[in-house]
């Protein structure tokens, strides 16, 4: 016969309790669901409120990483009623902004970029500093999300409490760079970083986006990878402020030394993609650590010569005319397609110039005549 003790708030202790025993015997059994009348209602989920728009900007300035992460996604976000509230928080920011450093990290595929800049990005807050990592990943064509994760790539960085890593889709955008990246750097900056450091995906096309928000642009290169994998990247040489040899360490630290001279030699026959600055090719090996501080020796270097001739502020003056005039296209365009009557005009356009009836630059024209007329 098995024996229970019922208690007072209607459970049952074990058969194995003594009848005397005290509170230090504190295993209960409840009673069971008898009947759909006796279960548990299920709740509906709580959904987080959303942050005022004096709430985002104080968390930010206060460093609040929930804050900061939360900041983000509302800079992020694609949903029209975002938008307005974003941009009064960028307001409310832009004032503490621009005290950062800004850094572009640029390679072919296989570099070591993510190594590369975790083991910089350790130096530096190992010297005071405060690192945010904007880590531009290719979009998945199914999840639209990151596909590489550079936050799991750069496991010490992420653990440390004076670096931030925001791992960042492309969105598809050409040179691999998201649409909000240069407003998610406004926002670390806001936040106390720095030190912003920009990897992006480095596929070969056109890395002039990044070119375009950035104090430094890094291009990170490697021996041994084929004069077909090194070609793509001819062009963005041009643009570079530095190039480094990443992997320069054992059996490769000879081929690195002489990939090294080799572009320094061509980047003397080069136009300098800073005004009163040569750029130069160094080596370094993300895995043993050397070469790393010669790295920031040469960004701070580069800082404070273009400071004191002015090319550095005059560059900060220019991206950020350059940024409106691109987000002026940008919101033309959307304006554009979601006019009513170019929606409706524009399926029968669309299956001429398709099939060869109508020459698509008089689409074009048809089209924008569509929007005048709506006026």
């Amino acid at each position: 016969m098995t024996t229970v003790f019922m208690t007072d708030d209607n459970t049952y202790k074990p058969e194995w309790t003594p009848p005397d025993a005290d509170d230090a015997f504190a295993s209960r059994v409840m009673r069971g669901v008898l009947n759909d009348q006796d279960a548990i209602t299920p709740t509906e989920p709580t959904r987080r409120r959303g942050l005022s728009v004096e709430q985002h900007v104080q968390g930010v300035l206060n460093g609040d990483r929930a804050t900061l992460a939360r900041t983000i996604t509302l800079i992020e976000s694609n949903a029209p009623a975002h938008f307005d509230k974003a941009q009064a928080v960028l307001r409310d920011l832009l004032p503490h902004t621009g005290d950062a450093v800004r850094v572009g990290i640029t390679g072919v595929p296989g570099a070591g970029k993510s190594t590369l800049i975790e083991a910089l990005g350790v130096q530096l807050t190992e010297a005071g500093h405060k690192v945010a990592v904007l880590a531009v990943d290719p979009t998945s064509s199914v999840t639209g999300g990151s596909i590489l994760g550079d936050k799991t790539r750069m496991e010490t960085l992420s653990r440390d409490p004076n670096a931030y890593i925001r791992p960042s889709p492309t969105g598809g955008m050409l040179g691999g760079v998201a649409r909000k990246t240069r407003e998610t750097l406004l926002v670390c900056e806001a936040a106390g970083f720095d030190v912003v450091l920009i990897e992006t995906v480095g596929t070969g096309q056109s890395e002039i986006t990044v070119r375009g928000m950035v104090d430094f642009f890094l291009l990170v290169l490697i021996t041994g990878a084929g004069d077909e994998l090194q070609g793509i990247k001819k062009g963005v040489v041009e643009i570079a402020d530095a190039i480094v040899i990443n992997k320069a360490d054992g059996p490769n630290k000879i081929p690195a030394g002489a990939a090294r001279a080799e572009y320094n030699r061509a980047l003397h026959y080069l136009t300098p993609a800073t005004e009163g600055w040569r750029p130069r090719a160094y080596t370094a090996s993300a895995l043993t650590g050397e070469g790393i501080e010669a790295i920031w020796d040469v960004i701070t270097s580069f800082q404070a010569k273009m400071t004191a001739s002015g090319v550095f502020q005059r560059r900060r003056q220019q991206q950020n005319r350059e940024w409106m005039h691109a987000l002026v296209e940008a919101q033309l365009k959307a304006f554009f397609f979601s006019n009513p009557a170019v929606k409706a005009a524009l399926p029968e356009i669309e299956a001429a110039v398709m099939n060869g009836t109508l020459p698509a630059t008089q689409a074009a024209r048809d089209l924008l005549r569509v929007i005048a007329q709506d006026k």
